[in-house]
């Protein structure tokens, strides 16, 4: 592997299964591949890499061990503002060069994707979903608005009732009801989750690489055109890092109780 994806973390690794195409995994398996902040600037970064990468034509992302990723790890330190606003930062750039990035993207969801990984996950152009996967929005149960991919990707394919269903509730739902509804692509068993997506991603690297990009090019113009909502639920979200309910969540976490959110005790009164 050239020096290209060479960040030094070792919580991301980088191959090369088959010809033209990069398996990405997130490789923090004893933490459900929960994310550092370290890990946020490099999964931003890693993109960019991508997209400059002449030997890549298709890239697949799975986590290792038996989660897909479970968003930032709520057992480390609380990010300073600063960082909450770097955050807000690496998270637009990730965003918009997945959204740029002509060459396709499959992810294959080999468990738990919640958050950070299930936004990882659904801006994917093909996801593949283990049929016993859990799958959670997740971002209200930690007192902070859905900002990293809710408002862009899930209306657009599941619909706005489902969409709010879902994301103003957090509840989970399995791969195989993900792909009933419309929110991944397909379901499987877990064993035969990575194996599909790289024959699929073999199958895209072999086909016409210009047809290829331009379909995806014009299928992205319905997300690109919808980044003004999403940079405004992603200001939302760094807006409750700030707040007490925030606070309380994670403070129960590390407690081991259940939440107790301000603004549920106090209707009307901001949790600030």
């Amino acid at each position: 592997m050239s020096d290209l994806y060479n960040h030094g973390t070792g919580d991301v690794l980088v191959e090369r299964p088959a010809d033209g195409v990069l398996l990405i995994t997130i490789n923090r398996p004893e933490r459900y591949n929960s994310l550092t902040m370290p890990m946020f600037d490099e999964l931003s970064e890693i993109w960019a890499d991508v997209e400059r990468d002449d030997e890549t034509r298709v890239v697949v992302v799975t986590g290792a061990g038996k989660a897909f990723c479970t968003g930032m790890d709520v057992a480390a330190p609380d990010p300073t503002p600063a960082q909450a606003l770097a955050m807000l930062e690496s998270e637009r750039r990730r965003i918009s060069t997945v959204l740029r990035i002509e060459k396709p993207i499959i992810s294959a969801i080999n468990g738990p994707a919640v958050g950070y990984g299930l936004s990882t996950a659904l801006l994917a152009d093909i996801s593949i979903a283990a049929e016993d996967a859990v799958l959670i929005e997740g971002h209200t149960k930690v007192g902070v608005a859905a900002g990293d991919h809710a408002a862009l990707i899930w209306p657009l394919l599941v619909g706005m009732a489902k969409t709010k269903y879902y994301v103003l509730t957090s509840e989970k739902l399995t791969g195989a009801e993900a792909e009933r509804i419309g929110l991944v692509s397909l379901a499987v068993p877990r064993e035969q989750v990575l194996p599909r997506a790289l024959e699929v991603a073999t199958q895209l690297a072999r086909g016409s690489q210009q047809a290829i990009h331009f379909t995806k090019r014009a299928l992205n113009a319905w997300l690109t055109n919808a980044m003004p909502q999403h940079e405004m639920s992603a200001a939302l979200e760094i807006l409750d890092f700030a707040g007490a309910d925030y606070a309380e969540a994670r403070q129960a976490f590390r407690e081991k109780r259940p939440v107790n959110f301000p603004s549920a005790r106090n209707a009307g009164v901001p949790a600030n």
